[in-house]
């Protein structure tokens, strides 16, 4: 446990959302630690959206409670949370200076430095405006712009879900070299055999509840398989 881990960043406790008479997550009982990059994965419709979006405050919670660094979503908690959502959300008509500048201004823990650097690497200009971005670049430009905060809490939905497999690497040493070391990155996925070599912690969702959390090391060793080769043995159809 690094020096961090006892700090609880993600707390759900009896955690319940409906959307009328669907249950989208059930009683969800769950603590996550800072320092830590943990792989939330699952079936398609297995509430992994739903439990980022509860934490954002895009959704509230039909019962139970779910707290960032101890505190309930709301206006408080997203200035130390930095949020990538699983859609397109960036105007088409902005350039990504343009965006680089109001990201600067929006938010206080913006590094653009780092963004540059980043987006230079990629071979991104500032001047190209969104809307003539192939889609797995405008992914690019957004999980930069989400890893440039120096944020405490990192949802991540999907983050490499349209990104050509040449780029996944670079995208996942992004995510690796990039956070805060007291915080806490939450990946929400279903491409697992290729962000596992990430993950410290992973866990497992299946219609709404917590089936598995676990040390993804420990996972590997007590069951002799790879977190991807478990999660198709476990949720096999």
């Amino acid at each position: 446990m690094n020096e961090y881990g006892s700090r609880t960043l993600l707390q759900c406790e009896n955690l319940t959302k409906r959307y009328g008479s669907t249950t989208a997550l059930e009683h969800v009982n769950l603590a996550l630690e800072g320092g830590r990059i943990v792989g939330l994965v699952g079936p398609n419709g297995s509430g992994k959206t739903t439990l980022i979006k509860l934490a954002q405050h895009l959704l509230t919670p039909s019962e139970g409670t779910i707290l960032v660094d101890g505190i309930a979503p709301g206006r408080e908690t997203k200035a130390i949370v930095s949020y990538l959502p699983d859609r397109d959300y960036l105007p088409q008509w902005m350039s990504l200076e343009d965006v680089l500048r109001f990201y600067e201004d929006f938010y206080v823990d913006f590094r653009r430095d780092r963004a540059e650097e980043m987006l230079a690497n990629l071979q991104i200009p500032e001047r190209t405006t969104i809307k003539k971005m192939s889609k797995g670049t405008r992914e690019k430009v957004q999980l930069i712009l989400t890893m440039s905060r120096d944020a405490l809490v990192y949802l991540l939905d999907e983050p490499i879900a349209g990104v050509d497999p040449a780029a996944r690497d670079y995208i996942l040493r992004t995510i690796l070299t990039n956070y805060n070391p007291e915080a806490m990155v939450l990946i929400s996925t279903h491409l697992i055999a290729d962000v596992e070599p990430v993950l410290d912690e992973v866990v497992f969702l299946k219609e709404g509840q917590v089936v598995l959390h676990k040390n993804a090391d420990a996972l590997r060793e007590e069951t002799g398989k790879s977190v991807d080769g478990y999660f198709r043995e476990v949720f096999k159809c």
